[in-house]
This record gives structure tokens, sequence and C-alpha cells, in this order.
């Protein structure tokens, strides 16, 4: 973990957030600025700052990102109604935290092409 991460410190719980899911490999919390009724940030333990930065030993790590927003969408109650995922790389595509992070995002119809 990067001791100045954000992220990281929030993983640490050196800054208060509402955690939705926790295990030993991720931590989940609700986005302090949402985008939709649901928004929920599901991001690993490991520092890994973009997406372009995963290692081969990582990907099992990101299928685990997606189990766990998988498991919320469910406990959420936007799983039917469907939700989207979305991993922004880098600040042209809106990354603004440098810690990868899956946005799960639902409760209201999503329109095409996004933003």
């Amino acid at each position: 973990m990067a001791s100045d991460c954000l992220f990281c410190r929030i993983a640490r719980k050196e800054i208060p957030s509402k955690v939705v899911h926790e295990d030993d490999h991720s931590i989940a919390f609700d986005d302090i600025n949402p985008k939709a009724p649901v928004h929920v940030l599901i991001i690993p333990r490991k520092h890994v700052s973009t997406i372009d930065d995963v290692a081969p030993e990582d990907t099992q790590v990101l299928g685990h990102l997606v189990q766990v927003a998988r498991t919320i969408a469910r406990s959420r109650g936007i799983a039917d109604s469907g939700y989207r995922l979305v991993f922004n790389c880098r600040a042209d595509a809106g990354q603004e935290v440098f810690h990868i992070h899956l946005h799960l995002v639902g409760g209201r119809k999503m329109s095409w092409p996004p933003g």
C-alpha cells in the first residue's frame, strides 16, 4: 500500500468511509460523489496505480473485484434491472484517484455513450 494514496488510507481505515464489503483482497465503499442511486467503488487492497500497471499476477484480483460487484449489485437490488461496471484509466478517462477502482453504478436507466 502506498502511504499517501487516498484509497490505501481508506483500506487501512485511516479515513472513514461507508464500507459495504470487505475481504482479504478488496474493500468496497459508497462513492462520496455518487452519479446514480447506487455508486460503489471496489478497490484491491494491493496498491496498483492504473489498469496499465496491472501485472500478470494481479489478474485474479481483477476477477475478484467483478465478483464483489456482482454480489453488491444483488444485495442492493439492482442485479435484475441492470448496472454498469467501469474502470477509468488515467486522467483523460476520468481517473481521479490513482489506485485502480471499479465503479459499480446502477439504480437508474443509463445512457450510451457515457460522457
